[in-house]
């Protein structure tokens, strides 16, 4: 994960730079937008979509993601190990079977 906020960063300094926090955060929720829409026509529900747009757009919200974790230094790989340690422990029963 290190590579690749590396190559990121090295995207967004070659464009002039980070934008303002909010503004990469308007990027992440414009994305998210896209993202929805494309797993609405993939699964049927809106149109006919594929694989391939759900991927790209994926991916764009990953890089949206990865430029607020440079912008304020954050190892993403850390972040997201720290996540899947909280959600094993805090949700380990959540989906287990109650009956």
């Amino acid at each position: 994960m290190e590579r690749l906020q590396r190559e990121v960063d090295n995207v967004i300094k070659s464009f002039g730079g980070y934008w303002e926090p909010f503004e990469m955060l308007g990027a992440v929720v414009e994305e998210l937008g896209e993202l929805s829409r494309e797993m609405l026509k993939f699964e049927g529900i809106k149109e006919k979509g594929e694989k391939q747009k759900v991927k790209e757009e994926l991916g764009d919200v990953l890089f949206a993601l990865l430029c607020i974790a440079n912008y304020y230094e954050i190892d993403a790989e850390e972040a997201l190990l720290e996540s899947i340690s909280k959600y094993s422990t805090r949700d380990k029963n959540r989906w287990s079977d109650k009956s």
